[in-house]
């Protein structure tokens, strides 16, 4: 059977956030991971899995999940920003999930953009994930380049984790984070490769804002490119990617417009494309 690529539809962030919180609830439930056989979950950063964290946060608390038998490896990490810097991933994990869950300190891996040998620490970080068994699931986001962790437009689709320099519009993006001041943004990122995150059983993208409808555009009608990153998953055996309306405005289906007279939080219409 040929790949393909699922897409649901949801009316705004946060219903598409509520999807994919239920969804990875879910699958580690399935699961049912334990200290001998924990769930392996690959994590991003960024504006796209706030709202995510921030469900799975609150679910933990209402006793709906545990992350005790959960291991963590994040997608990327500035190099050279102090682990304790606001703007680093390290914190910002700490920040929207990790401090609010169970999940064990050392379950959670995150690169070291401060390591004294960069390659090394990556090449390190991949030995990690093999000896964790492989990644279950990798949540990502994408930029409106159509990138995935920090791989810019043109990066190998056979990449491994690496130092890359990043794109003008990623530091351009990222910059409003650092007081809309360029000169602040880090060149340079640890990031895992498009490879790292094609190994993983499942990838899940969240995608929203119509800033994003030109990448969702190019990732899954366009061919596969390694100007747009995120049409790797075209080729990937389980890909799912949520999106919100806004994000779908580029596309070519035309059903995608669907109105829900009994539901406004959500469109159920789901979308298959077979690649």
């Amino acid at each position: 059977m040929l790949p393909f690529v699922r897409v649901i539809i949801r009316k705004n962030p946060q219903a598409v956030s509520e999807y994919i919180a239920d969804y990875i609830i879910s699958r580690i439930k399935a699961f049912s991971p334990s200290a001998a056989r924990p769930f392996v979950l690959g994590l991003p950063t960024g504006s796209s899995p706030e709202i995510v964290y921030g469900i799975l946060a609150r679910r933990y608390k209402a006793g709906e999940i545990s992350f005790k038998n959960v291991i963590t490896f994040n997608m990327d990490e500035y190099v050279g920003l102090p682990r304790d810097h606001p703007q680093s991933y390290h914190s910002f994990m700490y920040k929207h999930l990790f401090a609010h869950v169970d999940i064990q300190p050392k379950n959670i891996n995150i690169l070291d953009g401060n390591a004294s040998d960069l390659a090394k620490e990556c090449k390190d970080f991949e030995a990690k994930i093999a000896k964790a068994g492989g990644i279950d699931l990798f949540l990502g986001g994408v930029g409106p380049d159509g990138h995935i962790a920090f791989n810019e437009p043109g990066s190998s689709l056979n990449s491994r984790t690496r130092v890359k320099t990043l794109a003008y519009d990623t530091i351009l993006a990222n910059s409003r984070f650092f007081d809309n001041d360029l000169s602040k943004v880090p060149r340079t990122a640890l990031t895992v490769g498009i490879k790292t995150i094609m190994d993983a059983r499942e990838v899940v993208i969240v995608v929203t804002g119509v800033h994003k409808a030109k990448a969702l555009q190019k990732g899954i009608e366009g061919g596969v490119n390694h100007m747009w990153t995120l049409s790797a998953l075209q080729l990937h055996q389980h890909p799912l990617i949520v999106a919100d309306e806004d994000a779908t405005l580029e596309l070519k289906v035309k059903t995608v417009k669907v109105r829900s007279d009994t539901d406004t939080s959500c469109i159920s219409f789901q979308l298959t494309f077979f690649i």
